[in-house]
């Protein structure tokens, strides 16, 4: 399937099946995975100016795109979200964050991959929308249309988006989020159109940098550590390959990470290389989150 930003929000590459694995007669049908086209944030640098963006709160979700009619994580899985949820959601498409509070991102995504929860499970969720695919202008104008077309009282709602007047106003707001338990900021260039991939139109600001990798071993620890895990191999989207050997707790050693997960990282600065420099262990992450 081609990816065209006139027409769709998708990037499929259709399921492969050995010849020798077919029977004669018999015809197999392969579903395409469909992987949702979405723009990705980069880190921002230190002190950025905030003029010509929009600056939101940083919600610990899980990321989901609705196409109008399914709930798909990051990585296309579909999100088994109970039917009354999905009633309340618009036919057209959205991207967000399903969220339940600061400090809960464990919960959601635990939520998200049960296949069996009900309504009154999710009845806490809230779909904070930042995104309007099919949105026309610049980010700024979406925004609007966002806001016009959200209901006053739904389980989808508008990223509140402010507009700051200098870098200082940007640091206080900052600490103010973190204080309370938030996670970061998110920047946005008004102006920007929309457009699938990482990019330097949307940049998140935190205390500390972050990352993901996929765990490919697990080093045994020594002295204290005996008998447990003293760090685990990762390696990032980028092939890289490092050691996290800290920030894993008593019970994450003795029970860690499975082989072929994704964990989210903290880090502060990278190497000449690109390697992250004091990588420290943040969270087990699932599928697609």
């Amino acid at each position: 399937m081609d990816f065209d930003l006139s027409h769709g929000f998708w990037l499929g590459a259709a399921a492969q099946v050995a010849p020798e694995a077919l029977q004669p007669h018999v015809t197999i049908v392969t579903q395409p995975i469909r992987v949702p086209a979405m723009l990705l944030a980069r880190d921002a640098p230190a002190h950025p100016d905030p003029a010509g963006w929009l600056v939101s709160e940083k919600y610990d979700g899980v990321r989901a795109l609705w196409d109008g009619q399914q709930l798909r994580s990051r990585s296309g899985r579909v999100i088994a979200a109970p039917p009354g949820f999905l009633a309340r959601l618009p036919a057209h498409a959205l991207d967000g964050e399903l969220w339940l509070g600061r400090g809960r991102f464990e919960a959601m995504s635990a939520l998200v991959h049960r296949v069996d929860a009900t309504d009154a499970d999710w009845a806490p969720v809230r779909f904070m929308v930042f995104e309007l695919p099919a949105g026309r202008g610049g980010f700024a104008e979406r925004v609007a249309q966002l806001q016009q077309l959200a209901p006053s009282d739904g389980v989808w709602q508008v990223v509140p988006q402010r507009s700051l007047p200098h870098a200082a106003a940007l640091s206080s707001w900052l600490h103010e989020v973190v204080a309370g338990g938030g996670e970061g900021l998110m920047l946005h260039r008004a102006d920007s159109p929309w457009h699938a991939g990482r990019s330097d139109a949307l940049l998140k600001l935190k205390p500390q940098a972050d990352d993901e990798a996929v765990v490919i071993g697990l080093v045994p620890g020594r002295g204290r550590l005996a008998g447990q895990v003293g760090a685990l191999t990762v390696r990032d989207a980028q092939g890289r390959v490092f050691r996290i050997g800290t920030g894993l707790s008593d019970a994450q050693r003795r029970q860690p990470p499975p082989l072929g997960s994704r964990i989210g990282f903290h880090y502060r600065g990278r190497t000449a290389n690109g390697l992250p420099r004091h990588a420290s262990f943040w969270r087990l992450l699932g599928a697609g989150d």
